[in-house]
């Protein structure tokens, strides 16, 4: 049996030897703990915005249900307000009837300025030509492409 020689230990600057550390960890075990850390760290991002959007969500909808209340209000107060003016047209000398009948055309006028306008603004509405065209042009331009490079 011969003797092989041992490997020397490592030394330090001033000529002792370095103990060897045992419990250092391997660069696998680094990776996986800052994986798991960023995995922890992003897991607990997502409930924050979990948390937050919930808030917020429930915050739109209360203010919803309240424009909602206030329009709701508004038409039924439409109707005082509508009886209101006729009122006052009987107040000035004019007959109910014709009060109350002044206060329709009025109405059927508002109606027809209000129908006339977005029948207007409804015909004014284009398809996005300028979309169309470039998306065109850029289906051409991968079809002339694709056989291209299909044919090399």
């Amino acid at each position: 049996m011969t003797a092989t020689p041992a490997t020397p230990a490592p030394t330090t600057p001033n000529g002792g030897s370095a103990p060897r550390h045992a419990a250092e960890p391997s660069v696998g075990q680094l990776v996986s703990e800052v994986s798991t850390q960023i995995s922890t760290i992003l897991h607990g991002e997502i409930e924050l915005a979990k948390l937050e959007l919930r808030s917020s969500v429930k915050n739109a909808g209360t203010g919803v249900g309240f424009f909602g209340a206030a329009l709701v209000l508004l038409v039924f107060s439409l109707t005082f307000g509508l009886i209101a003016l006729a009122e006052g047209f009987v107040a000035l000398g004019v007959w109910r009837w014709a009060a109350y009948l002044i206060v329709f055309v009025l109405l059927i006028a508002l109606v027809g300025a209000l129908a006339f306008g977005g029948v207007k603004k409804v015909k004014a509405v284009r398809a996005p030509e300028k979309t169309i065209a470039t998306g065109r042009d850029t289906v051409e331009y991968l079809r002339s492409h694709s056989r291209t490079s299909g044919e090399r």
